[in-house]
């Protein structure tokens, strides 16, 4: 990829991303130091502040969450050894505010930017704008996986940005007929935090060439799809978003193309993990996808995904789609996507998503 690199612009975005109690944390990335390397621009969803793991059992990092540990401050070491540019912060961990400041204290002396969080409401929802030979790429980030009290950003207090959903149970269809079937479950997304992501998408469209919205949502372990992902993931795409990306479910989910100002564009509904070491995730949920974009005359020409799968040490290695459990993390995609009528495009040992630029 290193010829096509240099004609083009180009970024490199991944999925859950959690550094802990590691000797080396850049060791975390050593599979894929390669690709990072040979990127402009580089992000990942940061979740777990780096504001160091409580030390009293009685006063746990998250209370709510049994078992959660904060990550380290000097786990930051692994993400600026990678190049990573900027984080997400917005998701159901960056909590509570008091970490989560100390988390962004702890990027800003590293020199990674943030999106996410902040101390008040505008600065959680306030771009990330990062320029690379000319071209100015834009990062919004999102939660709608939070905690109730206390985790939002408000007007005066700090937290996250969050795109509220609302869920509602209907009886089973054929309740009448056959007692104790399942409800159906339907979520939708809040219309004024939804409005307000939307004026977010389009102010920052008209500040860069390429805007990226993170989001954290889903259910975790289900590679089905919320509606309320969809909704969010259309607004934003109609709004001038070129990239949507989620997680939160640490799985895979689909792909969906939506028509956008300058075209169609990708919503991934989840990549997977990417690195993730806290204890409960050790040996599970190990696949992920990397989300290669390449711009060309300030313009979004091509999407590319790369499997990937952490090994026995728990470091992310990326896959050969053409071959063995890489060309079964694609087949799972196409099958995640089938719904949607996205197409995925081999050759060369590459899968890029048709109808962007001159891929179809």
């Amino acid at each position: 990829m290193a010829s096509d690199a240099r004609a083009a612009v180009t970024l490199l975005l991944a999925g859950d991303t959690n550094l802990q109690f590691r000797e080396d944390p850049s060791g975390a990335f050593r599979h894929v130091l390669p690709l990072f390397r040979d990127v402009d621009v580089r992000f990942v969803n940061l979740e777990g502040p780096l504001a160091g793991p409580a030390e009293n059992p009685a006063a746990p990092d998250i209370p709510h969450k049994a078992g959660w540990r904060h990550s380290e401050p000097r786990m930051v070491r692994g993400l600026v050894a990678a190049g990573v540019d900027v984080v997400g912060c917005a998701n159901n961990v960056t909590y509570p505010p008091e970490a989560m400041l100390r988390s962004l204290a702890v990027l800003d002396e590293a020199g990674i930017r943030h999106a996410g969080g902040g101390r008040t409401r505008d600065e959680a929802r306030a771009p990330v704008v990062v320029e690379r030979r000319g071209v100015r790429f834009g990062f919004l980030s999102y939660t709608s996986v939070f905690w109730p009290a206390g985790h939002a950003a408000t007007e005066r207090t700090p937290g996250v940005a969050t795109i509220r959903a609302h869920t509602a149970y209907l009886p089973n269809r054929r309740l009448h007929e056959m007692p104790g079937g399942p409800p159906e479950v339907v979520t939708w997304p809040d219309a004024g935090e939804l409005a307000a992501m939307q004026t977010d998408v389009r102010r920052l469209r008209e500040q860069v060439d390429l805007v990226v919205v993170s989001c954290h949502w889903g259910v975790s372990g289900s590679s089905q799809t919320c509606e309320y992902q969809r909704a969010i993931g259309r607004v934003a795409v109609e709004a001038g978003a070129d990239v949507v990306i989620g997680h939160g479910p640490h799985v895979l989910q689909g792909v969906e193309l939506f028509q956008g100002p300058g075209g169609q564009r990708p919503v991934f509904y989840s990549l997977g993990n990417f690195a993730f070491d806290w204890t409960k995730m050790r040996g599970q949920s190990l696949d992920g996808l990397l989300v290669r974009c390449a711009m060309r005359d300030r313009t979004l020409a091509e999407v590319a995904v790369i499997p990937l799968r952490r090994d026995d040490a728990n470091d992310p290695a990326p896959l050969n789609p053409a071959d063995g459990a890489g060309a079964e993390i694609v087949t799972q995609m196409r099958a995640c996507s089938k719904t949607y009528g996205t197409e995925f495009c081999a050759s060369a040992g590459r899968v890029t998503l048709g109808g962007i630029g001159g891929s179809s």
